[in-house]
């Protein structure tokens, strides 16, 4: 039954930003401006209460899909979907206190995030020539999680499925491969508003009997994708607005 329920949650969840992709989509068409489909593959870690601060760390997979929406050749609006698995493990810190401690934990993260790309140079796929340059991206994610809680014999055990949104900051750098084809490669960090993705900080009132707090409950969680994605161009060579 936890699985069925998991099951259609998520599914509930995908078709819900489903709908919103194909709204958009069907937009870009109208106003017939260029825009790029394509995957993301790469590696998640995570920075919080448990397991390694190293800011860069790629452990676990990481894929998703991605849509562009280029409204000039300096910014798009970009949508995205990921799925990620995130683990921590104290043996991986440096800090001595965490190695004696000795928690591990792992969790799945589903996100949605919306927002604008820009880039440091012009980047006009219809230029008929090769064309790069560095890209920053931001804007709000919506992820779905585990909410995890530790026991007293320092296992840690999921209470209910949560939801929570996040700031991703992007820097990534990206070129064209002929004329209908974009490479990019990027690291992301997403600041969280949640503290539990570790299960450091349970929510309090639920009827679990014993919801164990560590660490430092001031800080939200981070998780940080590092990866590569391939996106294809179509549609008519667009008329930029200024917008």
């Amino acid at each position: 039954m936890p699985s069925l329920l998991l099951y259609l949650q998520t599914f509930t969840f995908m078709k819900f930003y489903l709908t919103i992709f194909l709204v958009v989509f069907t937009t870009t068409l109208i106003h017939s401006q260029t825009y790029e489909i394509g995957g993301f593959v790469g590696g998640a870690n995570f920075i919080g209460d448990v397991g390694s601060t190293t800011y860069i760390a790629p452990k676990t997979p990481v894929f998703g899909a991605i849509f562009k929406w280029n409204r000039s050749a300096r910014h798009a609006f970009r949508g995205s979907l990921n799925y990620a698995q995130i683990e921590g493990n104290d043996q991986d810190s440096h800090e001595s206190r965490r190695k004696e401690r000795g928690y591990t934990f792992k969790n799945t993260v589903i996100e949605a995030s919306l927002g604008i790309e820009f880039t440091f140079l012009d980047f006009n796929v219809h230029s008929q020539k090769h064309v790069s340059t560095p890209y920053l991206y931001s804007g709000i994610t919506y992820f779905r999680y585990n909410a995890l809680y530790k026991k007293t014999n320092n296992t840690f055990v999921e209470y209910e499925k949560s939801g929570s949104f996040a700031i991703p900051m992007v820097l990534g750098y990206k070129t064209t491969i002929g004329s209908k084809i974009v490479l990019a490669g990027e690291i992301g960090a997403r600041y969280t508003f949640t503290d539990n993705l570790d299960g450091s900080n349970p929510k309090k009132g639920s009827d679990q009997e014993d919801l164990l707090s560590f660490g430092n409950n001031n800080n939200n969680d981070w998780y940080v994708f590092t990866g590569i994605s391939l996106s294809f161009t179509f549609g008519r060579k667009p008329c930029y607005c200024n917008f």
